[in-house]
């Protein structure tokens, strides 16, 4: 293309191309871009996301060149405008540019009898679309606004019932049949857990890409993939497909805890579902704890804004001990998040540890 047909030339993104949100990553802020053929993903600057989020056909460099110098401050240039236009070409993102390569898989270790994962559903995508037609109406704000302040109230119930709750778990570690149905009502709950967030990707325009079985011997559990919530605008759709399945196991312990307050204090009922409750409120609560790889870790960084957040904040730490010159290029925002997460993590970590630690002895004492 000459010179002066690149100047004149009024590009226009392929339909379907996702373009997510301002993400933090390290000393940089980007924006995801995904192919909507190949499924193909890579990041750009804010620069870069500024131009292609323009791109519809109508505009053209010098169309362009005044509100990029609004907003930069700077000229935009023909050779940053060319580059851009052949990278977006290269990679078949504008309209009658060719299709790339499907980019390789990425190398699985083959399954064996001690860990592996197999799909299970062929269409993983549409399967989930039917459970959420099926469940739409449950999910008005109407009807969760009030599951809402039930499991909060639920929450606060336990937590006050908290030593009543703990004698009758220490009673049901010695009733092994009882512990046994206990163990498989928590299975299935963490399989609908990850069903949740299915649903809830579909109810805010995600796409489910897998569904399926992984193990680690002895254990195995349901997964399911969601391949595109990033790209979804706003952080609320995000915080609710990442906190889906903890809320869907609290769910499922309101009638349990209900039955529960409603016993006779003598009634044999009450130790296994003290300790139902007490194991499945862990198990739910747990997940919402921001450590890497739980949801409440995603839930954190789709919260601040920010990708990667353990390594990155491992990276800005061993910056950081070379001196003040080696973290010029972080801003006064990523330094203290990354200070924060360090700090907060680190806090999370010993108080989960006596927290552990704690529960065991009361069990065993």
């Amino acid at each position: 293309m000459t010179a002066t047909a690149a100047r004149a030339y009024r590009p226009a993104l392929r339909p379907g191309v996702l373009l997510s949100p301002p993400l933090l990553r390290g000393p940089r802020t980007v924006h995801l871009v995904k192919h909507p053929g190949t499924g193909a993903a890579f990041e750009v600057g804010i620069k870069e996301h500024f131009l292609m989020s323009r791109l519809d056909g109508t505009r053209n460099l010098d169309d362009l060149a005044p509100v990029y110098a609004e907003r930069f401050g700077r000229r935009l240039g023909e050779e940053h405008w060319n580059r851009l236009l052949g990278l977006l070409g290269t990679r078949g993102l504008l309209v009658g540019a060719p299709d790339p390569a499907a980019p390789a898989p990425a190398d699985q270790r083959p399954n064996s009898l001690w860990r592996g994962t197999r799909p299970m559903v062929a269409d993983a995508d549409a399967t989930t679309a039917r459970l959420h037609r099926l469940l739409r109406p449950l999910l008005h704000p109407a009807v969760q606004l009030p599951l809402l302040v039930a499991v909060l109230v639920l929450i606060g119930a336990l937590v006050w019932r908290a030593g009543s709750l703990l004698d009758g778990t220490a009673e049901l570690v010695r009733q092994p049949f009882a512990l046994m149905g206990v163990a498989l009502f928590l299975w299935a709950s963490i399989t609908l857990h990850e069903l949740a967030h299915g649903v809830a990707a579909q109810h805010y325009g995600g796409h489910v890409a897998e569904i399926g079985l992984r193990w680690r011997f002895p254990a195995a559990l349901l997964y399911c993939t969601v391949d595109n919530y990033l790209f979804l605008p706003g952080r609320r759709a995000k915080l609710v497909i990442a906190g889906a399945g903890a809320y869907l196991n609290m769910l499922l312990l309101l009638p349990f805890g209900v039955w529960w307050l409603l016993l006779p204090a003598d009634a044999p009922e009450r130790s296994p579902l003290a300790g139902l409750l007490v194991l499945g409120t862990i198990q739910a609560l747990s997940n919402l704890v921001p450590l890497p790889p739980l949801d409440g870790y995603r839930m954190l960084g789709h919260a601040l804004g920010a990708d990667h957040l353990a390594p990155e904040t491992r990276a800005y730490l061993a910056l950081r001990r070379r001196g003040a010159e080696a973290l010029a290029g972080y801003s006064a925002r990523a330094r203290r998040i990354y200070t924060a997460y360090a700090l907060g993590s680190t806090a999370v970590v010993l108080l989960a540890a006596t927290a552990t630690i704690t529960f065991v002895l009361h069990l065993l004492g």
